[in-house]
């Protein structure tokens, strides 16, 4: 029995993931192929979850004065195309056909501007603590349909710290790339 997939793309959306858009996006170059994912961490305050900032950082709705840390990052317009939450909730902020605002200035196989032709998935975790596992799985699944809908990503996955080593060290030392890559395998065995 083929296994039935849980998300799909559809013109550009996670079918099958919570939707909140987010005003930081822009248009793709035109004739740009998504062709790379992108995975990074991120927590607000720094290695602390939960309470929602992340979502309203997205959204430009962060209250600065809530948290000290907070007014580092006043002003900053971010985003990502999917969040995944430590519970392993998973958040659409831009649809795939727009260019998120996740990787800045960054380069893959001598390409810049990675935001350009790159799909971002943020997990909400920090370089000093290991990720859940519904996190792990959820990332799977995402990426899964992704390579699906996007076949020029098959084989193209990086950390931001690959695209942008000089500035950025995540998704970080615990991210288990090779426990993430071996689940991500067997999957596509078991829905073939």
């Amino acid at each position: 029995m083929r296994y039935i997939d849980k998300f799909q793309v559809s013109a550009g959306q996670l079918l099958g993931a919570k939707q909140i858009a987010s005003p930081n996006f822009n248009q793709r170059p035109e004739d740009t192929e998504i062709q790379l994912i992108v995975v990074h961490n991120i927590s607000l305050p720094p290695s602390q979850f939960g309470g929602g900032y992340i979502e309203q950082f997205f959204q430009n709705q962060l209250d600065w004065d809530v948290h000290p840390y907070f007014k580092s990052i006043e002003g900053m317009q971010v985003s990502a195309h999917i969040l995944i939450l430590r519970t392993g909730e998973i958040i659409q902020f831009v649809n795939f056909n727009d260019r998120a605002w996740h990787a800045g200035r960054s380069s893959y196989l001598g390409q810049k501007e990675c935001n350009d032709y790159s799909i971002g998935i943020e997990l909400e975790g920090s370089d000093d603590q290991d990720f859940e596992d519904q996190q792990y799985q959820a990332l799977v699944e995402v990426v899964k349909v992704l390579q699906q809908a996007y076949p020029k990503t098959q084989g193209h996955l990086a950390g931001h710290s690959d695209i942008a080593p000089q500035r950025k060290t995540d998704p970080g030392p615990h991210f288990d790339w090779q426990y993430f890559r071996e689940q991500l395998h067997a999957k596509k065995q078991t829905s073939e």
